[in-house]
Formats: structure tokens, C-alpha cells, sequence
């Protein structure tokens, strides 16, 4: 990949992220100083963690492979202290969530050892999703998609997510080079997994009892809060590449 293309790929992440600003300004107009200074963090935050994982891709695959056994340790950790955290209440439950997630962090694991187009095709796709699709659902979102688990997930915010993600991946369809069905498919999947892995995550979190996993990245609730998309996506694409392999 040469410098122009970085550099392409680049100013439309940030261009990404000015729509975004917007997004979260019209947003935060509605929310108390309180909250909408805590939506800013939280805006910020993500500003910087997507900046860490584009150039750990960019610079070196090696360097996002770390940040990937990092993240999935960081994940078993959270898991784990809040199932001690609850006196090992739901035993059943905290080892079949387990075993998930350990079938996810080794899909994303193998993820993180593909080739440097790849994942970052992925990457940007399932960092465009997870940002439009709450930005979209905060400003337009009126139809609850699954309100006893997640109430803040919104069928608008769902197809605006994946509509704007799909039309990332054309713009990025370089990166993927795959036929368009095939790269369809492919697109498809990262929001598909990238939805059911958040979903997961906060699943675990109303059985004990919990809004977040804990404060530790300003802003957001834990690193699963902030990762559990990027795991299920990643491990979408470790899956269709070993389908597409045989």
C-alpha cells in the first residue's frame, strides 16, 4: 500500500470524523452539560483509540497483532471480575460465556494475523458502523430493535449503520479486492457479527446486574464496551476467509 492511498484513507477517517463531530453536537444540544460533556469524552476517547488502531495497522500488522492479545486479555479479565464481583452467581452462564468468547477472541485473534489490506478494510468498516449507527439511532432513532436487553439500539440506527458501512466499503473496495457479491457478503457480515458480539456484551451485563464493566477508558464502560464489536467483526472475517480458503 503506498503513501497515497494511506493518506486517502486517512482524510476520509477524518472526514468521517467531522460528520461525526457534527452528529454529536446536534446530538449533545439535547442532553444536560452534564451528559453532553461526558458524550465529548466518550467522542474524544474513541477520536484517539481509532488514531492507535490505524496506525498499529498502518505501521506494522505486528503492532495491531499485540493490541489484539491485549484486547482479548483485557476481555477475559472484565468477564471474570465481574462474575467474582457477584459472589459466582450463574455459574452455568459465566462458563458459557466463556466458552463464546473464547471461540470469538481466536477467530480474532487469527484476524489479526491477516494481511494488512484486510484488516484494515474490516477495521474502517466496522469503525464506520459502530459510529453511524449510534449517531444516526441518537438523531433519528424512534423503533426500539431489542429494548429488554440494549434500550438505546434502534432499528433506524441499525439500517443507517450498514447502509453508510456499505457505502464505505465501495469507497474502500481497493482494499478488498474481491468481486462486488463477494465483497457485499464480506461487508455485510461485519455489522452482522459486529451488532450480535455488542449484543452479547450487554447481555452478560443485565444478567449481573451492571451498566458498565468499568470506567477505566474515559468515557466508555470497560474495553469489552469498547471493543466487543471489533472482536465479533474481527472474527467474522478470520471465518469467511477460512470458508472462502476451502
Amino acid at each position: 500500500m503506498h503513501g497515497t492511498m494511506i493518506r486517502t484513507i486517512y482524510i476520509i477517517i477524518l472526514i468521517y470524523f467531522a460528520l461525526g463531530g457534527v452528529g454529536f453536537y446536534l446530538i449533545n444540544r439535547r442532553k444536560t452539560p452534564e451528559a453532553a460533556r461526558e458524550s465529548y469524552v466518550k467522542f474524544g476517547t474513541y477520536f484517539l483509540i481509532i488514531n492507535l488502531l490505524f496506525f498499529s495497522i498502518i505501521l506494522h500488522t505486528m503492532a495491531f497483532r499485540v493490541l489484539t492479545v491485549l484486547i482479548i486479555i483485557a476481555g477475559f479479565t472484565e468477564l471474570s471480575t465481574l462474575f467474582v464481583r457477584s459472589e459466582r452467581n450463574n455459574v452455568p452462564f459465566f462458563v458459557c460465556s466463556l466458552i463464546i468468547y473464547t471461540v470469538f477472541s481466536i477467530l480474532f485473534f487469527i484476524f489479526g494475523a491477516g494481511t494488512r489490506d484486510q484488516i484494515l478494510f474490516a477495521f474502517l468498516v466496522l469503525s464506520i458502523f459502530d459510529s453511524f449507527s449510534q449517531i444516526t439511532g441518537q438523531l433519528w432513532g424512534h423503533h426500539k430493535l431489542v429494548p429488554a436487553i440494549s434500550p438505546g439500539k434502534t432499528w433506524e440506527g441499525l439500517l443507517g449503520g450498514v447502509l453508510i458501512s456499505l457505502f464505505s466499503a465501495w469507497l474502500l473496495s481497493d482494499l478488498a479486492r474481491d468481486t462486488m457479491p463477494e465483497m457485499i457478503v464480506f461487508t455485510i457480515g461485519i455489522p452482522a457479527f459486529a451488532f450480535f458480539g455488542d449484543l452479547l456484551s450487554s447481555v452478560y451485563k443485565r444478567k449481573y446486574k451492571v451498566k458498565d464493566f468499568n470506567r477505566l477508558i474515559p468515557g466508555h464502560g470497560g474495553f469489552l464496551d469498547r471493543f466487543d464489536s471489533l472482536i465479533a467483526g474481527g472474527a467474522w472475517v478470520a471465518l469467511y476467509t477460512m470458508i472462502m480458503l476451502h
